[in-house]
């Protein structure tokens, strides 16, 4: 009994320093973003940089990014909102297809939160139809050197109207980017719907990253993955970004049915940094 009593011991311990671990884990995270503030009132700015253009980001996408509270701004109940708008032929903002068809906001922590391992979580309810693409993702804080892919690419959460019970996870590097990207996906049954909220989340750490919907593991991307000849970019800083596409070579573009206009909340987005090595 002793011996079988040291054996469950040992085997926990070896399991206990096998997973990751994160600081201050089952306790307040390291970095928390509640989205608390008055209706209205724009997202915090120590915290956030808004992204505007609408060159299509590398994706043929079809909204303009801009900074203002009609497509980015708290509700007043605890949530951001990001939210695309379906424009009328008078406006003047110019795409890289001509005049722009939608605006909506793309939110990052660039130069505010970079940091490296650790797990990161968002609380979002998705919109829904045809051609929408809301995502929550990390791209590496060295993008202006590096380029894209890299400075690696994670894709935390990904959602495709066309494709409305299935959520996506995903990674871009050199070698293994765009359409030979390396990702897993869960289907949602039971009647359990995006445009729900719902908790999103990774824990990235030295050799893994695995991905979680409402803490059920999902898929697990690990240093061993990388396709031959290709490199693990993933042991630098990343930022964080929030947006709200409208069409693009992915999800495609918008139907008759897709309403606007369409909104992303985000209740909250939470990292837990973790412990060094």
């Amino acid at each position: 009994m002793f011996l079988l009593r040291y054996a469950l011991a040992l085997i926990f311990t070896i399991l206990s320093l096998s997973a990751p671990q994160y600081s201050q884990k089952n306790s307040a995270p390291s970095f928390a973003e509640e989205f608390t503030g008055g209706r209205g009132q724009v997202f915090d700015l120590s915290k956030w940089t808004a992204d505007i253009g609408g060159g299509g980001w590398g994706n043929e996408e079809l909204q303009y990014y801009r900074d203002t509270a009609e497509n980015a701004r708290l509700d007043g109940r605890g949530n951001l909102v990001i939210t695309a708008l379906k424009l009328n032929s008078a406006s003047e903002l110019t795409c890289w297809y001509g005049k722009c068809l939608y605006t909506s906001a793309r939110l990052i922590t660039k130069k505010k939160l970079e940091f490296k391992y650790g797990r990161i979580e968002a609380r979002i309810k998705l919109p829904e139809g045809a051609g929408v693409w809301p995502a929550f993702w990390m791209l590496g804080n060295d993008i202006d050197q590096a380029g894209w892919p890299g400075c690696g690419e994670i894709d935390i959460m990904e959602f495709v109207g066309r494709e409305p019970s299935k959520i996506y996870g995903t990674v871009h590097g050199p070698g293994y980017s765009g359409a030979n990207s390396i990702g897993g996906s869960i289907s949602l049954t039971g009647g359990v719907r995006a445009s729900d909220f719902h908790v999103y989340s990774v824990e990235w750490s030295e050799n893994e990253i695995r991905w979680f919907f409402d803490g059920k593991e999902y898929h697990k991307f690990s240093r061993t993955s990388v396709p031959t000849g290709s490199k693990w970019v993933f042991d630098h800083p990343f930022f964080i970004i929030l947006n709200f596409a409208v069409g693009g070579k992915w999800p495609g573009s918008t139907d008759q049915k897709t309403t606007f206009p369409q909104s992303m909340l985000v209740d909250y987005v939470r990292v837990t940094f973790r412990k060094p090595s």
